[in-house]
């Protein structure tokens, strides 16, 4: 523990005990039994290191009206202490245990304090933290808390009764493993237990097959006893505790193995047949729950290979008994939970198939069913709100159908998918009413826009499965209809367009005379959708034609012409889209034009690619909105790494694929020179992104297509860039020193110095230099990243058998850049000067730098040799400094004790302000 934390915490303490008030902020105290929990895993003894601490413990508890917080506090925190046995056997001997902390029954509920929940919750969780070892069982049973717990198992409040179900399943299943050095004792325990209480035999066998001691016994046979209680309560106000009984069950049949399995299921057995026949509709997911958890738990030493499943009678009686909503969620829980009885699993499919039938009116085998409950069913359908949750239900549920074995799926995959193209139908109105479908039902679908995302979803998932191509025709021609209708949601064609999408990339080869017609129809509705008066709509029609174009190049020239013909037409519509007034809308043209630029370009599609880097340039430069600047530099990264990937050497001359290589080179300053003095951070991650592949290609042209493969997407984002990291972690391998880079690339020293002189020239130098000193951590962190790599290919660092690699070639060494007069410029000019490095103020004749001047009024540059800036910019430390987390100095223990006492100076002083508790 930390010398100035141990100095602090008594003061703390006293706060804390003498506080009338709660903290401003009470997750204070979590925090701080987040650290004490911390040190007790550590194995350090919090009783010896902390000596305050039991004395705060009696300041609280002898406090006539201490703060509820304060409470729950002390009792979590006793709990805590007492979870060693050394510590609670001291607690005990000072009666903190037994007398005072652990008594609601007389002092807190006596004196009001028991009726805050935030109180017993404190209880509960301090007697959780307390029972790992025997010693605090034998206090749990001799102080008769065990009813406190039952009874706080049905406690009003969900979060109380939720952690005293939590205690009384820990009990059962885990606290029996504690009692394991009682086994030498089984005799006299044997001996004990049948003079001392009364219990079932096979409560007995139980204990002593565990080497348990009487206590618990005494404690399991409470449990269950009250257990069975619970589940036999047919009274609407008990209902609760039945619930809550069965959230134990589950809980309890989860983990349980043999023997306390087998006594459980046979103390509970005959109540949750009584549940089950009673049907209490309250009650049928959770007791469905219960049987298919016992079903699942079952361990094969239980009983013989051959008899019943636990569980499984039940079930099949509920499946036969229950009325048609409760089947339906019974069906689905079923195929949810991965079933593993066969008959079970088909009769749960045709119960969810048996809605989808009704409505369409089509028939489908595996959905036989009462008479009575299809009467029933089809009277829920009238209704607008139980008729789209079931259809609901039965949708989202319907993928799970493709999982079961062949032999148990009701009906083939394409009468199923032929279903829900007719729903989607009834819900466009474009149906005719069949001859058992309900008019008023068709009249509650129609429009409806969640039974129309749930159809479509469900259609998406069924592209895969076997037998679904055959109604490939009928699925383009209904996503058609819905894309052209204008009555559609922009949610709706959203998950049409996906739907779409996923169709024909599962599909890649449907007749011509599908395609053929499938271009047009798309072309059309694009056409019209591209200008549509939301902007959500604009925004998914792009996207469409962008994931259309990356889905297009991924097949084979002969099978997609077609499609690289309709993509290419999308070209315009995306262009004009760069102008639209949602910001939204002009990022997803940028990300789709820099899909579809490979086969237009190539085809000669207008615009031209000048005219569009003209207008991305204008984006980066102009636009207020910060997700198309973003979108420009992923499109110029994009288009860098294709480039990089498939023509490392110059291309052969076409007309647009010449032009292309030299028009990326001659915007590429521009782009890095305007991404890196954006004032939004995700830009300047993304310049770096560019910056990065420049340096791989100049360095290691071999290894170029490999370390820009995690930034060739415009759309890949890296995930949480506050996220702390391990350093490097998050680029592409790293080359070990600079020899392999040159070494594997068969770099000569005049090719490292045309190599590094080119990265000034283009201004990848001064955009790493700016990055490493931004205010944002995820650039620096980035730039760092980037300047060690350029550090170890032209100067690295001397290794302990080769002093010569200190020293770079001579050409390295003469490259020189030029340090304007801005904040960074002139960080890395007093570095050299502090390092005895004279910085040459004026241009040599060999000088090759970039004119980074964005402001006339900026100071003079200064030229710099851009081995002397690696060098003296200490980047390992930079980099082990950005790595730590950014609360790695404040949020801490010695911080938050600091918080905690500035309370109790304000609490003193009435005229001081308030103070906010360091969170963390």
């Amino acid at each position: 523990m930390d010398g100035e934390c141990m100095k602090l915490l008594p003061h703390v303490c006293k706060v804390l005990a003498v506080s009338g008030k709660s903290l401003p902020d009470d997750t204070s105290l979590e925090k701080l039994l987040d650290w004490f929990s911390g040190l007790t895993n550590t194995g350090t003894g919090l009783l010896e290191v902390c000596p305050c601490l039991p004395e705060f413990i009696s300041t609280v508890i002898h406090n006539t009206s201490p703060d509820p917080t304060i409470l729950s506090f002390t009792f979590k925190l006793t709990g805590l202490l007492a979870a060693t046995e050394s510590s609670f056997k001291l607690l005990q001997e000072d009666s903190l245990l037994l007398g005072l902390v652990f008594d609601p029954p007389h002092r807190w509920q006596a004196a009001g304090f028991w009726d805050d929940p935030c109180v017993r919750i404190g209880w509960v969780q301090g007697i959780r933290a307390m029972l790992q070892h025997s010693s605090a069982l034998h206090f749990l049973v001799e102080t008769d808390f065990t009813k406190v717990l039952l009874q706080l198992q049905t406690d009003t409040s969900l979060f109380v009764a939720a952690a005293a179900n939590d205690v009384l399943a820990h009990i059962l299943v885990h606290q029996s493993q504690l009692s394991e050095k009682f086994v030498d004792m089984e005799r006299k325990e044997k001996s004990s237990i049948g003079k001392t209480v009364a219990m079932d035999a096979d409560i007995q066998h139980l204990a002593l097959t565990l080497g348990s001691s009487n206590d618990y016994a005494t404690v399991i046979m409470a449990i269950l006893e009250h257990l069975k209680a619970s589940l036999v309560s047919k009274e609407n106000k008990e209902c609760h505790q039945t619930l809550q009984g069965l959230r134990l069950l589950i809980l309890v049949f989860g983990q349980a193995r043999a023997p306390l399995l087998g006594i459980l299921l046979k103390t509970v057995s005959e109540p949750l047949e009584a549940l089950v026949a009673e049907g209490q509709s309250q009650l049928h997911l959770l007791l469905l729950d219960v049987l298919l958890t016992a079903y699942r738990s079952r361990d094969p030493d239980l009983d013989n290979p051959d008899s019943t499943q636990p569980g499984s009678s039940l079930i099949s009686h509920m499946l036969d008994t229950y009325k048609p909503p409760e089947l339906i969620h019974a069906g689905a829980a079923l195929l949810r939970r991965d079933h593993r009885d066969l008959s079970h699993k088909a009769k749960a499919a045709g119960l969810l198939l048996l809605p989808l039938e009704m409505i369409t009116g089509l028939t489908l085998p595996g959905t036989q069913s009462a008479a009575e409950q299809r009467s029933s069913l089809a009277e829920l359908m009238n209704s607008k709100t139980p008729c789209v949750s079931l259809l609901c239900v039965c949708l989202t549920h319907a993928t799970l159908l493709t999982c079961t074995p062949p032999d148990v799926l009701p009906c083939p995959i394409g009468s199923l998918v032929t279903v829900i193209l007719s729903l989607l139908r009834i819900c466009s109105g474009h149906a005719t009413l069949s001859p058992i479908g309900s008019a008023k039902a068709y009249r509650n679908l129609i429009g409806c826009g969640k039974v129309q995302r749930c159809s479509l979803e469900a259609l998406t998932a069924l592209a895969e499965s076997p037998g679904a191509a055959e109604r490939m025709s009928e699925v383009f021609s209904v996503l058609i209809e819905y894309l052209d209708n204008p009555d559609s949601e922009p949610t709706v064609l959203h998950k049409s367009y996906q739907t779409l999408l996923k169709w024909i990339s599962v599909k890649p080869d449907p007749s011509s005379s599908i395609r053929d017609t499938l271009g047009h129809d798309l072309l059309t509705v694009v056409r019209k959708r591209v200008c549509d008066v939301r902007w959500e709509v604009r925004d998914s029609t792009v996207e469409f034609m962008g994931e259309l174009a990356a889905l297009s190049l991924s097949k084979e020239s002969a099978q997609c012409a077609s499609e690289n013909a309709l993509v290419c037409s999308f070209t315009p519509h995306l262009v004009e889209a760069l102008q639209d007034p949602e910001s939204y809308v002009r990022a997803s043209a940028i990300t789709a034009l820099a899909q579809t630029f490979t086969l237009s370009w190539q085809q000669g599609a207008p615009p031209s690619p000048e005219q569009v880097v003209k207008r991305l340039l204008d984006i980066l430069s102009g636009d207020t909105e910060g997700f198309p600047r973003r979108a420009v530099i992923r499109y110029f990264t994009s288009w860098f790494s294709l480039w990089s990937q498939n023509a490392p050497e110059p291309p052969p001359t076409q007309p647009h694929s010449s032009s292309s290589p030299l028009l990326l080179t001659s915007s590429v300053g521009s782009v890095l020179s305007l991404g890196s003095a954006d004032l939004d951070w995700e830009v300047k991650v993304h310049t770096l992104d560019l910056a990065r592949l420049l340096v791989h290609r100049a360095l290691s042209p071999r290894n170029a297509s490999s370390s820009g493969s995690d930034t060739a997407s415009p759309q890949q984002q890296p995930p949480y860039p506050y996220a702390v990291t391990g350093p490097r972690a998050s680029h592409a391998p790293q080359p070990q020193a600079g020899a392999q880079w040159a070494g594997s690339a068969g770099h000569g020293e005049a090719d490292l110095d045309g190599a590094l002189a080119s990265l000034v020239e283009q201004g990848v130098v001064p955009v790493l230099l700016s990055g490493l000193f931004d205010c944002d951590r995820p650039v620096a962190l980035k730039a760092c990243s980037l300047l060690m790599d350029l550090r170890d290919a032209v100067c690295p660092p001397p290794t302990d058998t080769d002093h010569t690699s200190a020293a770079p070639s001579t050409a390295v060494a003469t490259v020189t850049c030029e340090l304007q007069g801005c904040s960074w410029g002139k960080e890395v000019e007093a570095l050299l000067e502090s390092a005895g490095v004279i910085a040459n103020r004026s241009k040599g004749a060999n000088s090759k730098s970039f004119d980074w001047t964005r402001d006339k009024e900026e100071e003079a540059g200064v030229s710099v040799r851009v081995c002397d800036v690696l060098r003296v910019l200490d980047l390992d430390e930079r980099l082990s400094v950005l790595t730590q987390s950014s609360d790695h100095v404040q949020n801490s223990p010695l911080s938050l004790l600091q918080d905690i006492l500035s309370i109790g100076d304000i609490r003193a002083d009435p005229n001081s302000q308030e103070v906010i508790v360091d969170c963390y």
